[in-house]
């Protein structure tokens, strides 16, 4: 059944599809959807299709009163139906996992609910420009491939695949029996983050926007570190953390490497 759930508001950089004959050919086109509004007193007709082919999929779809449709479209016949389409095509789990560990020794970036879609651009401008195989992001509560996203990357959203997963817990655990360090980054960490060896295969997940990685994600972590705050302000922006973390990635590899 499509979950009932709050809409945040309109992306304007945004695209999306409506109309049910629209929504079915983008369900069964080469195009990603990152989610699907569905009227909530919607039903019969090739809805029953739609709903079907998304539960295939594993698509999104969120319930929404007809009011809601409306304010996206304006005056335009919606049916009942907007589907919003990706900026780019998401890749499957098991083939950045693949690629990350033929680019030796291996990189990814897992982001745990990161909703602002300016952080998420500059996050995947970081994991370009660190050499990262790619970045993996939760299906639910967190910013999906918007055009704001590609925007704020600078175009690194062209350069970087990202896998987008039901699950983060469990793809911890994939990323683990894979071969890498999973190192999660937390304000109470016992240790700095320059205090790890990371010349290993390493997945660093990066928490949300003042929530910080959960209380399960940090569980599934190998290890825990921090960057140390010296100000008024307890943490960092999520993409200023992620850049600094990356970079001493990239650091200890090169020196490593010089040898």
């Amino acid at each position: 059944m499509p979950e009932q759930t709050r809409v945040e508001e309109v992306d304007k950089h945004e695209e999306f599809v409506f109309g049910r004959r629209a929504v079915l050919e983008a369900l069964k086109g080469q195009r990603a959807l990152n989610k699907i509004l569905l009227q909530e007193d919607a039903a019969g007709g090739s809805l029953t299709e739609i709903l079907a082919v998304a539960r295939d999929q594993r698509v999104i779809v969120q319930k929404v009163p007809k009011a809601k449709m409306n304010e996206i479209v304006g005056e335009r016949s919606h049916q009942g139906v907007i589907a919003y389409t990706s900026a780019k095509n998401y890749v499957d789990l098991e083939e950045l996992i693949q690629k990350a560990r033929a680019k030796k020794p291996g990189l990814l970036v897992v982001l745990d609910g990161i909703e602002d879609p300016h952080n998420l651009g500059s996050i995947l401008r970081v994991a370009d420009g660190a050499g990262a195989a790619g970045v993996i992001i939760p299906k639910r509560r967190a910013v999906a491939l918007t055009g704001t996203v590609a925007k704020a990357s600078a175009g690194a959203l062209e350069h970087v695949d990202v896998a987008r997963v039901s699950n983060i817990g469990q793809t911890l655990l994939r990323l683990k029996e894979a071969g890498f360090w999973v190192i999660g980054t937390s304000p109470e960490a016992p240790q700095m983050y320059w205090q790890v060896d990371y010349t290993m295969p390493v997945a660093v997940v990066i928490g949300a926007e003042g929530a910080g990685i959960s209380r399960l994600t940090a569980e599934r972590c190998d290890v825990l570190v921090g960057l140390p705050m010296n100000g008024q302000v307890n943490s960092l922006n999520a993409g200023v953390a992620t850049g600094i973390l990356l970079y001493e990635i990239v650091r200890q590899r090169i020196s490593r490497l010089s040898k």
